[in-house]
């Protein structure tokens, strides 16, 4: 096994057997996989440890952060105390590329396993090519890491065949299809599985269920009173992907309403689980034991969040709270109160699905094809209703002209909700429970499916210019509904192919092939905060 093919490799002038031990004047250099996170993936990275006679000295180069470099000392006593003599001579250990910035401590294990195979503790690579993932406690333990599914992903992509991971990412790191798992509780465990000496453990009995979280499964549309018309929006919203600012009074549901959105959602697909379970992994905020999201990210940041925690950022930069929601729903409370520039950063990620974080070290691009749903008051002091607000028009159009022209234009839905009325609180009038949505929500999206199979679409919202002419194509009738909306309203290009859009998921929940004057009409019914820039 050469050490190009990714498994390990003690070599010096010459290949070494793999039960070959070297003598103490001669130790040998000894090459393991492992990997680094750039952005959401990862990328293979090269251990290399020489250990030679001369004065103890253990030195790490390949620009590695202070978590590297400190590796040193744990991996020093971690060997000890896992039973295996650490050698007194000068180690240096290389991790390739060297242009490549390494962070965290995943590197312990690999570092340490690569300086047990130059001295002879680890003896056999012949399980084929391998890379390792891990990080050491002071008594040897290996503690779970961050990534490990993506990790798994590009090993599979590079024809690594397996995988060795603490005992914690072994779940999410088995996700990989086609990838043997290793996974191992201690570095002695690790050293007996490289060795053949032992076969790896049984994983444990699963948990028990935890009960569902009150969040998520209590939330149903049966319970909201009132509110018809935002319900319809939602609906709507879900069933396209579209996104959607609620403007009402306090306590008029606005909250309550978009929280209830991500139970109408139709469920993950395989893909979508790895594709958002990587993102969370790289994060570390997958569910304990590494199990994978079932569910559809749901984010609410603060409004006090700053540029990098919403788009991402950092040295090196990491995935914010856009990239979280990837494939899920990203709620905004309180909208007009975020600050004007982070707001404006979300236009990018709104019309391209990615954001790209240019650095002097690089350039990370993160995922971010969210749905946007918002909430607002109508004034800034939060008057109970229009009716009774004591704010000029002039103030109630400057708050919420704090979300300018380009960032509305890219919400597809505007819903603007009416203070709740006491007829509305009767135990009698209820609406369609969460399920039924659901079951309405899903049908249209099958038939999103089945309309853009093989084009990399799955929603009514993500349609280029091209596929709105081809799948959005009116009659006379709407034709005109359209004209008058672009002059009354002042729609814009952009503006008018999201009311297309929007008509388009209308059609696909009743099942209709083609555009019809009622769904035009009742998807520029949706944009009537555009009338503000008009006036």
């Amino acid at each position: 096994m050469t050490p190009g093919a990714g498994a390990l490799a003690p070599s010096g002038n010459r290949d070494i057997d793999a039960h070959h031990r070297p003598s103490k004047n001669h130790l040998v250099l000894a090459r393991i996989l492992s990997a680094a996170l750039v952005g959401v993936e990862a990328a293979l990275v090269r251990v290399e440890v020489d250990v030679t006679p001369g004065l103890p000295a253990f030195t790490t180069v390949g620009l590695p952060d202070s978590a590297v470099r400190e590796s040193r000392e744990r991996v020093r006593t971690a060997i000890r105390n896992a039973g295996f003599p650490f050698p007194a001579d000068r180690i240096t250990v290389n991790l390739a590329p060297a242009d490549l910035r390494k962070e965290g401590a995943s590197f312990d294990l690999p570092i340490a396993l690569a300086i047990l195979a130059a001295t002879g503790a680890v003896t056999n690579g012949q399980i084929g090519p391998f890379a390792v993932v891990g990080e050491l406690a002071l008594d040897g333990q290996i503690q779970a890491v961050r990534g490990a599914l993506a990790v798994g992903l590009t090993c599979r992509r590079q024809g690594i065949g397996t995988l060795v991971v603490p005992v914690a990412n072994r779940t999410e790191a088995r996700a990989v299809d086609g990838l043997r798992v290793l996974a191992a509780p201690t570095l002695r465990d690790a050293v007996s599985l490289l060795n053949g000496d032992t076969a790896e453990a049984a994983p444990p009995a699963p948990d028990p269920p935890a009960s569902p979280s009150p969040s998520t499964d209590d939330l149903d549309f049966a319970d909201v009173r009132g509110q018809t018309y935002a319900k319809r929006a939602l609906e709507i919203a879900a069933g396209g992907a579209h996104n959607l600012l609620l403007v009402g009074p306090p306590g008029g549901g606005k909250t309550m309403l978009a929280r209830r959105l991500a139970g109408i959602l139709p469920p993950l697909t395989r893909d979508e689980v790895i594709e958002a379970s990587t993102i969370w992994s790289v994060a570390g905020l997958l569910p304990r034991h590494g199990e994978l999201m079932s569910r559809r990210p749901f984010r609410a940041p603060h409004h006090t969040i700053s540029v990098s925690g919403l788009i991402g950022g950092g040295t090196p930069p990491h995935p914010g709270e856009v990239t979280l929601a990837h494939l899920g729903v990203l709620f905004l409370d309180e909208l007009p109160e975020f600050q004007q520039h982070v707001l404006e950063s979300l236009r990018q990620p709104l019309e391209d699905g990615r954001v790209t974080i240019a650095r002097a070290s690089g350039v990370s691009d993160f995922p971010a094809r969210f749905q946007l749903v918002a909430a607002a008051n109508p004034c800034r002091r939060g008057c109970a209703s229009l009716d009774h607000c004591i704010c000029t028009p002039a103030e109630r159009a400057r708050y919420l002209g704090r979300l300018s022209r380009p960032l509305l234009d890219r919400i597809d839905l505007h819903v603007e909700l009416p203070a709740l009325a006491p007829a509305d609180f009767r135990p009698a009038v209820a609406g369609d429970a969460t399920e039924t949505i659901r079951l309405r929500v899903g049908a249209a999206r099958q038939r999103q499916r089945e309309r853009f199979r093989g084009t990399g679409i799955r929603v009514n919202a993500a349609m280029s210019p091209r596929q709105v002419r081809r799948f959005c194509a009116v009659p006379a009738e709407a034709e005109r509904l359209l004209a008058a909306a672009m002059t009354g309203l002042g729609l814009s290009a952009r503006g008018h192919d999201r009311v297309l859009k929007v008509a388009r998921t209308i059609a696909d929940l009743v099942g209709a092939e083609t555009l019809a004057a009622e769904h035009c009409a009742e998807a520029i019914q949706y944009r009537g905060l555009d009338r503000q820039w008009r006036a």
